[in-house]
């Protein structure tokens, strides 16, 4: 199809692709956009919270994985074509009442529930094939990148609308993960086809600013979960305002770790890093988000067994460790300067080593009292900060010393 020949200026035509998006701040728009994501992430953290069974953590983790597909193709969409007009506005305004018309329905009764929810999902999945195929009526070279994303967003499209006839959840669930694999599938397609083209692709400064203000949205849910798992306790006293304390500075700790480790590198050049950096952000905010519903009930039953195998303090350590090793991965794809090299290097072993010792603490299940155990968390994750910030002065001092020998 031909692109038009004329689009009024007041419309507003998607910003032409190129392999490097300009530098640009964010705008009040995509903040904005934001707010349904917060929304519809304290939902399914409070939906699991409310029903901490084996069943439910799948039903989390598939939501989850989900929401994050449908802000980062959204956020994608507004860094490499969002333009001043009317339509990026419109695009923006139906994503986020589809996206709220899903949270709506995680509340259905069971009978209806499955046939809300996947109706919601299919209406966000056309919306996402839309939202890239149209772009290709105006831009001729999009439309050469853009074949892998429609046939495979049509295919898991394709997969959703079968489950509309079917009765076995177990199916169901199988076919809606397969549909979820698939929506992820794109850009490395994109990538064996096209190697040459996507290795000039750089993920913009803007972009790894979404990231992190995605980032910055899990952890207001962890700060949130330490305080409705206090507020739950109606009676406060010393022990438990020493205990709030630990859980907030330890949640501090963690977001110092990931922002400083992080959020100030950029992503190395190529469309396969990028892609894999994003993927790689699914894992470590998993954890995080994990963490903050296990700390909405950690202060009033820490001894709670939940998903039918562990208890909520294993579940704390096990996040923590999760959110560690993810961090861990993402430093492969991150740039850091030549003189820093051996730093990295010590970074993710010390990383790698700390998530290993936390897991390792999750699964022999030490009993300890609620503060005790809260002190050692965070203990624990100080000593990774600084032992970091020892290796970073000690190398600064060497590099100041060889240009003081050089003069």
């Amino acid at each position: 199809m031909k692109a038009p020949k004329r689009t009024r200026e007041w419309w507003g035509p998607p910003k032409k692709f190129t392999v490097n998006p300009e530098t640009r701040k964010v705008s009040w728009l995509e903040l904005f956009f934001d707010l349904v994501y917060v929304i519809a992430i304290a939902k399914i953290t409070h939906h699991l919270s409310e029903g901490m069974h084996s069943e439910n953590i799948l039903e989390f983790i598939f939501f989850f994985i989900l929401i994050f597909w449908g802000w980062l193709n959204g956020s994608m969409y507004h860094d490499l074509h969002g333009a001043e007009g009317w339509r990026t506005r419109f695009m923006t305004l139906w994503q986020m009442l589809i996206v709220s018309a899903l949270v709506i329905t995680l509340d259905s009764p069971a009978e209806s529930f499955v046939f809300n929810v996947t109706t919601a999902l299919i209406l966000l999945q056309i919306f996402i094939i839309y939202l890239w195929w149209s772009v290709g009526l105006y831009d001729k070279e999009h439309r050469k990148l853009n074949r892998p994303y429609s046939i495979i967003y049509l295919a898991a499209l394709a997969l959703m609308v079968t489950t509309l006839f079917l009765k076995d959840p177990f199916i169901i669930q199988v076919i809606l993960f397969s549909s979820l694999f698939l929506n992820y599938l794109p850009p490395f397609v994109l990538y064996a086809l096209s190697k040459v083209r996507t290795n000039r692709f750089v993920l913009s400064e803007s972009m790894t600013e979404r990231l992190g203000l995605f980032t910055i949205i899990i952890f207001g849910e962890v700060i949130a979960g330490v305080i409705s798992g206090v507020t739950a306790l109606h009676q406060l006293n010393l022990k438990i305002w020493i205990n709030f304390s630990l859980a907030v500075i330890l949640v501090f700790a963690l977001w110092w770790l990931f922002f400083t480790l992080i959020s100030d590198r950029r992503c190395k050049k190529g469309m396969l890093n990028s892609s894999i950096l994003q993927i790689l952000y699914i894992p470590t905010l998993l954890g995080l988000d994990l963490l903050a519903m296990a700390f909405s009930k950690l202060f009033t039953d820490s001894g709670l067994y939940i998903f039918d195998i562990i208890n909520l303090k294993q579940l704390s350590g096990f996040s923590m460790s999760l959110f560690l090793f993810g961090m861990f991965l993402m430093t492969f794809v991150l740039k850091y300067a030549e003189q820093y090299y051996i730093l990295r290097k010590r970074i993710q072993w010390i990383i790698f080593s700390s998530a290993f010792i936390l897991m390792i603490f999750s699964l022999v299940n030490i009993e300890l009292s609620l503060g005790t155990f809260l002190f050692t968390l965070l203990l624990f994750v100080l000593s990774i900060i600084i032992l970091l910030n020892y290796q970073w002065y000690g190398i600064q001092v060497k590099k100041n010393k060889a240009i003081q020998d050089q003069n």
